[in-house]
């Protein structure tokens, strides 16, 4: 899942793809770089972001949904706005990916309507602004399976096909590092729940507080952890660098028996 951020705040690439044309273009590096899935948002959640008014981020995302609508891969929307994941799924798009998972008034009865969109269920402690003042668990590991799986019961009563779930453990939104450990290492306990694991990890400031690294050098660290995520049943990874994170995941399943994952369009270009 390539990261798609219209945001001049989100922490890692924030501005960089702020217009029409920059998007688009960031876009298609992606999708050469073999993404299967583009996600598209118009909100920074990052720890201390204020929330964006809904016609702000409207206007960042729907030109960029409409231009990218005969994309070859399929369009996630990351937002938590229900008339905003209505609009993103009038023109198209595949997947709601919610870092509030479905919690506001609306946006249950937006993906009802959208009765064939994949649904991303986060669990995040608190919210963007306040999240990383002092979090607390009881067992991070138990406390974020129970969560995840009393809200998927809570989305499947209300008529969302358990097929169409998958579920974010919510890496940094709530945890802190040693949290953030303690679910990577312990991410397996989410399987039993049935459906697909989603990690961002990607560049993330909990890599940072590890390895030392600013934002900008933490590409080896990212690898790792998505390498570690896969290794411990994750089935979609979230990230910035595409090329490099698809030539990482290559060469673990290769060695763990798995089919290779099949070279991105630019590489079958280059080998022909």
């Amino acid at each position: 899942m390539g990261v798609l951020n219209l945001t001049p705040d989100s922490f890692s690439d924030g501005g960089r793809h702020a217009s029409l044309a920059a998007a688009l273009e960031h876009a298609q590096t992606m999708i050469d770089e073999g993404a299967d899935i583009i996600d598209i948002g118009g909100e920074s959640t990052r720890p201390g972001a204020a929330p964006v008014p809904e016609d702000e981020e409207r206007a960042r995302v729907l030109p960029v949904l409409q231009a990218l609508r005969d994309a070859p891969v399929p369009l996630s929307i990351d937002t938590s706005q229900p008339a905003l994941m209505r609009a993103a799924l009038d023109l198209g798009v595949a997947i709601v990916n919610d870092v509030r998972a479905l919690r506001r008034p609306g946006a249950l009865d937006a993906v009802l309507a959208g009765a064939d969109c994949g649904v991303v269920l986060m669990h995040m402690q608190g919210e963007p602004a306040s999240m990383q003042q002092l979090p607390r668990y009881d067992d991070v590991v138990a406390d974020v399976v129970r969560w995840l799986a009393q809200r998927r019961d809570a989305v499947v009563a209300a008529g969302v096909a358990p097929q169409r779930i998958a579920l974010d453990p919510g890496f940094g939104f709530g945890k802190t590092q040693g949290h953030n450990r303690r679910l990577l290492a312990g991410l397996a306990a989410l399987l039993p729940l049935g459906h697909p694991i989603l990690v961002g990890l990607s560049r993330k400031s909990t890599l940072g507080e590890l390895t030392g690294r600013p934002v900008t050098q933490r590409l080896a660290a990212s690898l790792a952890a998505a390498l570690v995520a896969a290794a411990n049943g994750a089935r979609i990874v979230r990230a910035h660098d595409v090329g490099a994170t698809r030539d990482a995941l290559a060469v673990w399943q290769a060695c763990a028996g798995a089919a290779p994952a099949a070279a991105p369009p630019a590489a079958r270009a280059a080998q022909q």
